[in-house]
């Protein structure tokens, strides 16, 4: 099955590489006014940095994972999507830093990346279908006997119904009680399994027992590998699971962990420290004129420090303090008389002048840059909430303490997507927490850099909950 993978792998790689040759020919070929379609050195150095750059983007991107486990072509569509912006990226910056005597390079990274683009996805689409039709054709569905009645073993039935390419067929069902749901299945209960497995032409034996049913286990298996059939269990924590699930083998003791994420890698965090320190320190060195003008400004149009301190909560649920430019009068307290939090809200009168812009601008969460660089903050992550607001969503919002999983960031995933300033509707916390699982559960490198991006774009043309 290993080397199986393997050889797909090969193939899809083998694939990318002729489209992005066949795109560079066709670019060259179109745009070509004098001179044929004599390569250059210059043409095949760029074809090769073209070819590392693509596939070291697309493993990144998860361009290259396993077709059975992507849920549907749209992922791969994204996927392809960002490969070629980013691909785009890179090619504009060679092109104007570097070869800068190339002759035509506006028009050919359009048609370059065009081509790319449309190759790839019909390709891939291509590809996909044909394999899952060979795969179909070469393996006969296995046939499987489902030990339980309950809950679960139903709600298996019916995976396995609604999507066929799992490659199961269900020949009923076995447990102490019939159910109507089984629309005729049920082959009877579990004293006369072994008489069941030898009437039937069965693969895989399914055990889906609750939990106090546990204790029959044993029997199935026996009576399942005496009559030389495989057995499976499903664990009783499915229900707990995400798509994130994953599991090892520590002893004798399989480990179920129910969610799992990029960030669990400690190689991962090392990368997505050094980027922090390093664009932060860039950043810092860059407008470090900024900070010192924006400090003179606030001085001389309020009274009270230059920047405000918070207690919030980062990393595993402590405690950490967040800088930013003050961009309020000075007021004694953070809540109001029923102990709720006061969220800044459109027009608020707390707001000073130099504030206003600065929170419009983002240019208020700036010192952030220091708590990035003490290590309790990351430049991307879900934001860090106030104390009071902090305790009270982890009590009101479904997963909230998820965030704490990973370092708070400056911006993050929910923050470009529309989801910044008031909570005060009902939903609007949920949908924020939800894209800050989406994004922990989904981390890339390239993922932050979309972010950093977008977050810049909207710097620029401003945010609408921006206040």
């Amino acid at each position: 099955m290993k080397n199986r993978n393997y050889a797909v792998q090969y193939l899809r790689h083998f694939i990318d590489f002729t489209i992005l040759g066949a795109a560079f020919v066709l670019t060259r070929y179109y745009i070509s006014t004098k001179g044929g379609m004599i390569f250059t050195p210059l043409d095949w150095i760029l074809l090769s940095i073209s070819i590392s750059t693509w596939i070291a983007l697309g493993s990144s991107l998860r361009l290259y994972v396993e077709y059975d486990k992507v849920n549907s072509f749209s992922f791969e569509f994204v996927a392809v999507l960002k490969n070629v912006l980013l691909q785009s990226c890179v090619l504009t910056f060679l092109f104007f830093y570097l070869f800068k005597n190339y002759s035509y390079p506006r028009t050919f990274t359009l048609l370059y990346s065009t081509y790319v683009f449309a190759g790839v996805l019909f390709t891939r689409y291509a590809v996909k279908k044909t394999l899952l039709k060979l795969r179909n054709q070469r393996h006969r569905k296995k046939n499987v006997l489902i030990v339980g009645t309950g809950e679960t073993g139903i709600d298996f039935y019916h995976t396995i119904t609604n999507n066929g390419h799992f490659g199961y067929n269900c020949i009923g069902f076995v447990g102490d009680q019939a159910q109507t749901q089984l629309h005729g299945q049920y082959l009877g209960n579990l004293s006369e399994l072994t008489n069941i497995l030898e009437a039937n032409e069965i693969d895989d034996v399914i055990v889906a027992l609750p939990e106090y049913a546990r204790d029959q286990t044993e029997s199935i298996i026996v009576a399942s590998e005496r009559a030389a059939k495989n057995v499976k269990i499903i664990p009783n924590v499915h229900q707990y699971c995400s798509p994130t699930v994953s599991m090892n083998l520590l002893g004798s003791f399989p480990l179920v962990n129910i969610r799992s994420c990029p960030l669990d890698d400690p190689a991962l965090q090392r990368i997505k420290r050094g980027f922090d320190i390093a664009f932060t320190l860039v950043l810092f060195t860059a407008f470090s004129w900024l900070f010192l003008l924006i400090a003179a400004l606030i001085k001389l149009t309020s009274k009270g420090p230059v920047f405000f301190k918070q207690e919030r909560w980062g990393l595993k649920n402590k405690k950490i303090t967040c800088y930013k430019f003050r961009s309020m009068i000075v007021q004694t307290s953070e809540v109001d008389a029923n102990g709720r939090f006061l969220q800044a809200t459109r027009n608020d009168s707390r707001v000073t002048s130099i504030g206003r812009f600065l929170r419009k601008t983002n240019l208020d969460e700036l010192p952030q840059f220091f708590n990035v660089l003490l290590g309790n903050m990351s430049f991307v992550g879900p934001r860090p909430h106030a104390t009071p607001l902090h305790i009270e969503s982890r009590e009101t919002v479904q997963h909230y303490m998820r965030r704490q999983m990973v370092k708070p960031g400056i911006t993050g995933w929910a923050q470009v997507n529309g989801c910044r300033g008031e909570t005060s509707q009902s939903g609007m916390m949920q949908k924020r927490v939800d894209y800050d699982i989406w994004y922990i559960e989904n981390y890339s490198f390239w993922l932050d850099c979309q972010i950093i991006f977008q977050t810049m774009v909207n710097m620029i043309k401003g945010d609408k909950n921006a206040y």
